[in-house]
């Protein structure tokens, strides 16, 4: 499968440097209207007589067609229940099975699926998670297993899940939540549901073990311990934002490995952020292939874990007992070599410098969500996110504001929840519930005065919108919806 930059040359450089769209991404969703070699040979027709932007956008537009955004049209009028908002929400995110179209990014789904929203016009990989949690509210089993069935398409078709079914998300995926998935879906169908995608969960996990394919997803330390790290299999400027990674290589004196290096950001879905970043301020100075990330090595040893119980429930002793060790030594490597007794906290580890990184960030509750910490690890971690991450509307994701989305002032859906369940795991249920209000307040909020739901939110000034990033706040939205409506069902927040 062939990614745009493949697959229209000079075509496709001309219009994302030359800005024919605002959004790099507008033009890598565009439907071609006819064989894209006929476009090709058609454009370096107009080339020949040295087009300007104008005649360029006037090409694309002919022979193309523009993608849609579903959800910018629509409108609400039940400003007063949110909840009644986001069952609507479902329909209208909702998409159904898709039809091959030669030169389309999209790659076909056979089941319906939930979108993001906005300009995200695809499946994403860990949103769909914590969008399954609202579905779950709303009793969609059916849907969830649709999203299930299409993940376990594109493991079976491309070998692992892509970040989103385009063709230019196929050299990396995404926060590996899909044991989660099957977790969730496991708590309504019953355990069964383990051994029917004990395949599935098993060639994901070769992949991130780089069993599969040319990455280098897996680190292994001094000692023999075995880590995980995210790794684009691509050292190019990516599609989709291909003008910006052009423009930020022109300050950096290793191309390659600063395009790799922002691919990666992408694969751990938080693009970007301050956390990559040697410097905690840059973007230049980006690192993000040479940390070991705390959160990702948590979802490897939930995947670890489900495998165990998948074998277990496949009559398969020996396998599942190799996948209890492997998961054991891994809870075990968590709390040695992420873990700061001074302050409580978990952070990501330096590969060059072996040691702790220094960007401190709401990353480290992931260890309380999937129950890795010892339960006298809660206190010290309680005292530092009340004094440092704790804001009126949630839990803030970084404590340095670089002006980049996944930093300080904004605030996440999925890192709300991992907040939140994780301080309830450890019984820590009054602030675990302060922050489900915090959060929803602010979400309801926006939402009364917007009628939208978004991406995003500023947690310290509620008054203000969210920013930051490499495009405008988006709404819809998938995992804002799905976090939103699982607390509002389990905390009865008004």
């Amino acid at each position: 499968m062939q990614t745009p930059d493949e697959l229209y040359g000079d075509l496709f450089k001309d219009v994302q440097l030359g800005r024919i769209f605002p959004d790099n991404k507008t033009f890598v969703d565009c439907v071609p209207k006819r064989k894209p070699p006929e476009i090709v040979e058609d454009y370096y027709k107009l080339k020949n007589q040295n087009p300007v932007n104008e005649s360029i956008k006037k090409f694309v537009e002919e022979n193309f067609t523009m993608p849609s955004t579903k959800t910018a049209g629509y409108h609400t009028d039940i400003r007063d229940n949110v909840i009644e908002h986001i069952e609507v929400l479902w329909k209208v995110l909702q998409r159904n099975a898709d039809e091959h179209i030669e030169g389309n990014s999209l790659i076909p789904l056979p089941n319906s699926y939930i979108v993001p929203g906005g300009r995200f016009r695809e499946v994403f990989y860990w949103d769909s998670y914590f969008t399954m949690l609202g579905l779950a509210e709303s009793n969609e089993w059916e849907l969830i297993e649709n999203m299930i069935e299409n993940f376990v398409y594109l493991i079976n078709k491309v070998g692992f899940i892509p970040n989103g079914n385009r063709t230019y998300f196929l050299s990396r995926s995404q926060p590996p939540y899909f044991s989660s998935m099957i977790e969730l879906f496991a708590s309504h169908n019953g355990d069964e549901v383990y051994k029917k995608y004990l395949p599935a969960l098993q060639k994901e996990y070769d992949y991130w073990m780089d069993k599969t394919q040319s990455t280098k997803h897996v680190v292994q330390l001094d000692d023999g311990i075995i880590l995980n790290r995210y790794y684009d299999q691509t050292d190019k400027p990516r599609p989709e934002a291909y003008w910006q990674d052009s423009e930020l290589s022109e300050k950096s004196d290793d191309k390659e490995l600063l395009y790799r290096d922002l691919r990666a950001a992408c694969e751990s879905g938080w693009d970007f952020s301050g956390r990559w970043f040697k410097d905690g301020k840059t973007f230049e100075t980006i690192q993000t292939t040479n940390l070991i990330p705390i959160d990702l090595n948590c979802l490897l040893y939930h995947l670890e874990a489900t495998l165990n119980k998948a074998y277990q429930q496949n009559h398969d002793s020996a396998n599942a007992y190799a996948f209890k060790t492997k998961a054991e030594q891994r809870k075990a490597a968590i709390n040695k070599y992420f873990y700061d007794d001074k302050d409580g906290w978990y952070y990501d580890y330096n590969i060059s410098e072996k040691k702790l990184n220094n960007q401190k960030t709401i990353a480290g509750i992931t260890p309380f969500f999937f129950n890795i910490p010892p339960k006298n690890y809660i206190n010290k971690a309680v005292a530092l996110l009340k004094e440092e991450f704790l804001k009126d509307g949630g839990v803030v994701t970084t404590l340095i504001n670089t002006e980049q989305q996944w930093d300080w002032p904004n605030g996440w859906a999925p890192l709300q929840w991992l907040a939140i369940k994780g301080l309830d795991n450890y019984g820590e249920k009054e602030l675990a519930a302060e922050l489900a209000h915090r959060w929803a307040t602010l979400n309801i909020r926006v939402y009364r005065n917007t009628g939208k739901l978004m991406e995003k939110y500023n947690v310290i000034d509620t008054d203000l919108t969210a920013g930051g990033g490499e495009y405008p706040s988006q709404d819809g939205f998938g995992w804002t919806n799905g976090v939103l409506l699982k607390i509002l069902k389990t905390y009865g927040v008004k």
